[in-house]
């Protein structure tokens, strides 16, 4: 694990000053209080970094979880019971563990991970747009298209214009800038900056230029444009400000079903998280989603027990990881304990730094998700793959993560179904004389999905025609397609059609029943 320091340490200090902010305003975006957010991150860096089985991913606060937390918090009328449930939330993640329920992110196709780490780059951009320029109004976590302050993602954008902060504004292009001269051009001319990653630099810079212009009337930037954590005057002043659970309702109700709700909708985007990090990770890890789960359910007790927000694996800071080139969990750890340095030693030094270079930095990991090369390969992959990458896009942006998912994977199955009615069989027609002669080859597996097809081709057969049907290859033939060619036997005598079978028990003209020529098999599919 200490292999990769040279990579490990610049990467966990990227992820750290992109997981802060999230961390505070995924909290806010809950309705949470602000520490519970930081707690959040502290757990799943140190704790379920430590404990899980992947290389490169980061665990924290998800802002795929806000509206679940906010609802959650309201309908209970209190916190502490809130926290009882993310408690019993990380039971149920560790019962889905040991029931090995983590195959479940192997069920979604390659092109709905990839529309979601596009939708969630395109996200990433459109949120940060407003902080870049210093219009700080929907809290810097939040990933809803449409905002509690009444507006939604594009209406907000529209309203920078008039609320332009000069000096938040000249950081965040510096900081852009900066990034983007740092990556592409600095680091192929020598190896010291490779070492130091540019978006790091870029914090520091622009956490130096804001202490500048706060000299400067025309350039100074408000308390609410800077990062805003909370400021014990005391280190031992932190411990009063923890919330504990109160378990005197653990067994409601209203407590079991927010808690069932937080496990199922945190594992899924764990799994999906998960399985879009191992497509990231340059070296093609693979995570066991079990032991993630296990994972995830620890860290969510501890996280409940000492007042933090729910955790799951996140693809924001996960990818900010990748793309900062880390090479082992030590960077994860380590993003964990430079969140809990900053809560306890230096919270003041911290809230000097903009919001708007942190958008700088979300703006680059954004960009990397949602590359435009990425839409044209997909478009070229063709329409199976094209239509359930954009429909995920597309439904991502304007609702949230996991609607935009699900719509994705409904597509997903609806091309499965199409497809599987045009592959069922081989079909070839012929002239032959007077006579049709029509040669129809049985795919390697025939469900009842195929029903359609095949029922459609053999009812179609013309009058005194000839169909030569040849089954060797299948090896799993379903009863309701026995049934359809029973049907046809009937059918094929009545309008003159000359059957001959091939099948793997021999060849047969004209069978006047199909039954005894197919070994049933039941599988489980």
């Amino acid at each position: 694990m200490f292999k990769y320091l040279k990579n490990d340490i610049p990467a966990s200090i990227v992820v750290f000053f992109v997981a802060l902010p999230l961390c505070l305003g995924i909290a806010l975006a809950s309705d949470a209080p602000p520490l519970s957010g930081l707690i959040a991150g502290i757990i799943g860096g140190i704790f379920v970094g430590g404990l899980s089985k992947s290389k490169i991913g980061v665990s924290g606060p998800a802002a795929g979880l806000a509206a679940i937390v906010a609802s959650a918090i309201s309908s209970l009328g209190s916190f502490e019971l809130f926290l009882s449930a993310v408690v019993l939330a990380g039971v149920i993640q560790i019962l889905f563990g040991v029931l090995r329920m983590g195959v479940i992110g192997y069920y979604f196709p390659n092109s709905v991970i990839k529309g979601m780490l596009t939708g969630i780059g395109i996200i990433i951009i459109l949120k940060q747009i407003p902080h870049f320029f210093g219009y700080d109004l929907e809290a810097e976590g939040a990933d809803s298209f449409f905002e509690k302050s009444g507006e939604n993602t594009f209406s907000a954008i529209a309203h920078v214009i008039d609320n332009i902060t000069l000096g938040s504004l000249i950081i965040g292009v510096f900081g852009l800038i900066l990034i983007l001269y740092w990556d592409n051009i600095l680091s192929k001319k020598h190896s010291f900056f490779k070492l130091i990653q540019g978006s790091l630099v870029a914090v520091f810079v622009g956490t130096i230029l804001q202490v500048i212009f706060s000299k400067t009337e025309n350039f100074i930037i408000e308390g609410k444009h800077l990062v805003q954590i909370p400021v014990p005057e005391k280190i031992s002043e932190v411990a009063s400000l923890l919330r504990f659970p109160d378990f005197s309702e653990i067994f409601t109700m209203d407590v079991l079903i927010i808690a069932f709700t937080l496990a199922l909708v945190a594992s899924l985007e764990t799994l999906l998280s998960v399985e879009a990090t191992d497509k990231l990770d340059p070296e093609k890890n693979i995570t066991p989603p079990n032991r993630e789960l296990f994972a995830q359910g620890l860290g969510n007790i501890f996280s409940g027990l000492i007042g933090g927000l729910p955790i799951t694996q996140v693809i924001v800071r996960s990818s900010a990881n990748v793309q900062s080139n880390a090479k082992t969990k030590l960077s994860a750890i380590l993003h964990g304990i430079l969140l809990l340095i900053s809560v306890l030693a230096i919270p003041m030094l911290l809230n000097h730094i903009p919001k708007s270079v942190l958008a700088a930095v979300l703006i680059i990991v954004g960009f990397k998700l949602a590359k435009p090369s990425l839409f044209k390969k997909m478009f070229y992959l063709g329409w199976t793959q094209f239509v359930p990458f954009i429909a995920t896009v597309v439904v991502i942006v304007f609702t949230n993560l996991l609607i935009g998912i699900f719509t994705g994977l409904a597509i997903g199955v609806i091309v499965i179904l199409v497809k599987s009615y045009q592959n069922s069989l081989f079909l070839h027609k012929k002239e032959s004389g007077d006579n049709k002669v029509i040669e129809m080859t049985f795919a390697e597996e025939i469900t009842f999905l195929n029903k359609a097809s095949i029922q459609k081709e053999l009812f179609s057969l013309p009058e005194n025609s000839r169909l030569e049907l040849d089954i060797r290859k299948t090896t799993y033939l379903d009863y309701d397609i026995v049934e359809i060619l029973e049907d046809f036997a009937i059918q094929a005598k009545n309008k003159n059609i000359f059957v001959h079978l091939k099948s793997e028990r021999g060849i047969v003209d004209n069978p006047s029943s199909f039954i005894e020529f197919f070994k049933l098999k039941k599988q489980s599919r």
